[in-house]
Order: C-alpha cells, then sequence, then structure tokens
C-alpha cells in the first residue's frame, strides 16, 4: 500500500472513529489510534471541531422543539382547570 493511501486510509478510519465516539465508548486501541493520527493531521482535527459543532447544534434543535411540545396550549390549560373545578363541586 503507497504512502497516500495509507494516509487516506487513516484519516478514514480517524473519521469513523470521531463520530463513534461521540456514541459509544471507544476502546483503548481506538482511543490512542485516534489520538495519534489527531496529534498530525490538521485536517482531521477540523473535522473533528466540526463534527462536535454540528451535533451539538442538532441536538439543541431537537431539545428545543421537545420543550416547545411538552407546553400545554392556554385553552387545554383552562378546559383541565374548569373540569378539575367542577368535580370539585359535585362533592
Amino acid at each position: 500500500m503507497g504512502v497516500i493511501k495509507k494516509i487516506q486510509y487513516n484519516c478514514r478510519e480517524a473519521t469513523y472513529l470521531i463520530e463513534k465516539r461521540q456514541h459509544v465508548r471507544l476502546s483503548i486501541k481506538e482511543r490512542i489510534h485516534l489520538l495519534i493520527h489527531l496529534s498530525g493531521c490538521s485536517v482531521c482535527r477540523l473535522f473533528q471541531q466540526q463534527s462536535r459543532m454540528i451535533n451539538r447544534a442538532v441536538k439543541g434543535l431537537f431539545k428545543d422543539r421537545a420543550e416547545e411540545e411538552k407546553r400545554l396550549d392556554d385553552g387545554i390549560k383552562k378546559e383541565m382547570q374548569d373540569r378539575i373545578n367542577e368535580r370539585l363541586t359535585r362533592r
């Protein structure tokens, strides 16, 4: 395998490990391999920064939507309160 092909393969593996690390814990061997690769590859370091930023942004979008879905409409709140009051007055 030529030097350029070997470097390309290492970058492919490194990007895979960067993404994998955001979802599961890497093995010691994988962590060491990634650390060594990142120490010498500025392109993969940049990819790592961009990947982290994108993942934070996506998680933020889902978190914001989840928060919006948890809120009740004022009309629904009033209807629920009316039902509670009606049942309390029956007793």
